[in-house]
């Protein structure tokens, strides 16, 4: 065996798209295995505490493993996926584990946890409607490498959607471009939006399907080049408005998929006065405000200018649901509000943080609905929560991401 690479009998599975082996008492994490493999791991990090390593050769396969789709999937390669050497039942199952361990470490809470498919990507492929592309210096458009700079220059995307394959943005030359994002909405539009290198403008290639280009103007502004940028959404019977690059969720069930979950768990009743903390473009907002009725009222806070500015149109028939622009952590101040009868926050992946979490329990809510894309952060802050009063009273997670080691929960927090 050269040196740097090691053999290593694989164990669970850890957040991150990793999986935990040991060697020496030094742990080590594995890329591209699967837990109950022996594998020869080639070293890629190491530090005093552990060693990071992608798995090159496989002794001892998993029953779980099959051959990943993609031909840019592997060590050393595009970093996009985590899983795509596991079968989709597989990726389920170590997603739930992943959550399940996050609660209990950091939390104290022994949950049994099923990660649910999201309608819309059957065969975890072709779902993805957002998809960021890095240029090379040449203009050429990959993906960057698993925690590198470098960028793996590809030709097509598997878990990208049909309709964003369809502008064939990775077969062209985007010379001046920095990154390319292109994106395809469920109201049948298409946009590209690109993000300049400094000092440089960028020649937008011919596409091979109609598409708004948009120019990236750094901190979340963009000004479109051609066409309008703005894109719309359905769920439901609800369009709602989304000005190119803004937030909305990349799986094409997932939107409703979570609407659903967080109505269910929140169960507005009319006349009741809810928040939606982080409020994007105001999906969970027009859900609570149809519910709650013109005697009830929904307050939504989001700290991005453009959501702001969608989130009203896309409330402009409900007059009881009103959105203002701020972060959590100074706005429920500013605006006074010291009480809710329910709370929906669907926070970034640095989730709440203690300040808001005190901020949130101390408006004394009798339901508390929270939305997580990061199992670890989640954990974290329904520890701090526990500590000022709320139990975790229900949690479903769901596979709005295939192939990749991100996972959706949504958890209700019910006065203990």
């Amino acid at each position: 065996m050269e040196q740097g690479s090691l053999e290593l009998t694989v164990g669970p599975v850890a957040h991150g798209g990793w999986c935990v082996a040991r060697h020496e008492g030094r742990v080590v994490f594995v890329r591209h295995a699967l837990p109950g493999e022996r594998v020869i791991a080639e070293i890629t990090e190491e530090s005093a505490k552990f060693l990071r390593a992608d798995a090159v050769e496989i002794l001892e396969p998993s029953p779980d493993r099959v051959v990943p789709p993609c031909p840019y999937a592997g060590p050393g390669r595009c970093g996009g996926c985590d899983w795509q050497h596991a079968t989709l039942d597989a990726q389920r199952r170590l997603k739930a584990q992943v959550v399940a361990e996050q609660l209990q470490r950091l939390a104290g809470i022994e949950r049994e946890v099923v990660v649910e498919e999201v309608p819309g990507a059957a065969d975890g492929l072709g779902w993805r409607t957002r998809v960021q592309f890095a240029a090379l210096p040449g203009g050429e458009l990959g993906f960057r490498r698993h925690r590198s700079h470098e960028i793996e220059p590809v030709d097509a995307c598997l878990i990208a959607h049909p309709e964003v394959e369809a502008v064939a943005a990775e077969t062209r030359t985007w010379a001046g471009a920095a990154g390319v994002e292109v994106i395809a909405s469920s109201g049948g539009e298409r946009a590209v939006v690109v993000r300049p290198r400094p000092r440089r403008s960028v020649t937008v290639p011919d596409l091979d399907a109609p598409a708004s280009i948009l120019v990236d103007q750094g901190k979340g502004r963009t000004e479109p080049r051609r066409g309008s940028g703005v894109l719309h959404e359905q769920v439901g019977e609800r369009r709602f408005r989304v000005m190119g690059s803004g937030f909305w969720q990349v799986h094409p069930g997932a939107a409703e998929t979570l609407l659903d979950a967080v109505l269910a768990y929140a169960a507005p009743e009319p006349g009741e006065w809810a928040l939606d903390l982080y409020c994007g473009v105001g999906l969970f907002a027009a859900g609570l405000a149809e519910a709650v009725g013109p005697e009830g009222a929904v307050f939504g806070l989001e700290s991005e200018a453009a959501a702001v500015r969608d989130a009203r149109a896309n409330l402009r028939d409900l007059p009881q649901a009103r959105v203002e622009r701020g972060r959590v952590e100074e706005a429920l101040d500013r605006f006074q509000i010291e009480r809710a009868d329910l709370v929906v926050v669907d926070p970034p992946r640095a989730g709440l943080g203690r300040e808001v979490v005190e901020r949130v329990a101390a408006l004394e809510a009798t339901r508390v609905v929270y939305v997580s894309c990061d199992p670890a952060t989640f954990a974290r802050d329904l520890k701090w929560l526990g500590e000022r009063g709320y139990r975790l009273a229900g949690l479903r997670a769901f596979d709005a991401f295939p192939m990749t080691h991100h996972v959706e929960c949504v958890g209700l927090l019910l006065p203990a």
